[in-house]
């Protein structure tokens, strides 16, 4: 089965096709361009270039995957609301899944992990995994400071992901290179179960963890002196 990835939930803008066959997830194209300021401008370019990359129309897709963050409002909804319109006009399911789970899952190894994604303001979104990939704790956004206690309760011996990166000395944990950001491999494998159920697919809701900077005003403001 034929499956478009996208994750817009970092300044990594995503988009891949990916085989889902019982035996597993495999990557037939990818792109992947690091800009926090274009998301809009990026993402439907690269969904059309890796489905000319193989020749595959809109009309091939079996299923939709994106990250639901957490991430900032802005970009995140770019991909959600890509993969929500393709989603109903293909009618074909679209599933959701954790970005953060797409850069603590792949990095696992046998011993817990923090994975932290960038949430500016001086904070991170973070989630802990334990040693198989499965998350723990979070997601959540606070100070790196309150992310690095916890690691400590729990034992984690390595951070991973761009927010761990530029962090590192608040967290004070070794780091692991990669993943800086969400692997589309990792979000389609994490899906690949209800992809191949045929599960319905899911809402979308985004992780935004915080409220929107921009809120509507609750009074009118006088013009008079």
């Amino acid at each position: 089965m034929l499956v478009l990835v996208v994750d817009s939930s970092t300044p990594a803008v995503t988009a891949a096709l990916v085989e889902v066959t019982a035996s597993g997830v495999t990557t037939r194209a990818h792109r992947c361009t690091v800009d926090a300021r274009a998301h809009g401008e990026l993402l439907a370019p690269q969904v059309d270039a890796v489905l000319a990359d193989v020749a595959a129309r809109p009309a091939d897709l079996h299923a939709i995957v994106a990250g639901v963050g957490p991430g900032p409002f802005t970009g995140l909804r770019v991909g959600l609301v890509t993969a929500a319109t393709m989603s109903q006009v293909l009618d074909i399911p679209a599933y959701g899944v954790c970005s953060l789970d797409a850069i603590g899952h792949p990095a696992a190894a046998g011993e817990p992990v923090l994975a932290a994604s960038d949430a500016r303001r001086r904070e991170i979104y973070w989630a802990i995994y334990d040693g198989a990939g499965q998350r723990l704790v979070g997601p959540e956004v606070s100070a790196p400071g309150v992310a690095a206690q916890r690691a400590r309760d729990l034992a984690v011996t390595v951070a991973v992901g761009d927010g761990a990166h530029r962090y590192a000395d608040q967290l004070g944990l070794p780091l692991r290179a990669e993943p800086r950001y969400p692997e589309a491999n990792a979000l389609a494998t994490l899906a690949a179960e209800r992809i191949r159920a045929g599960a319905p697919g899911d809402p979308l809701t985004p992780l935004y963890l915080r409220r929107p900077d921009a809120v509507a005003a609750t009074a009118r403001k006088s013009v008079l002196p």
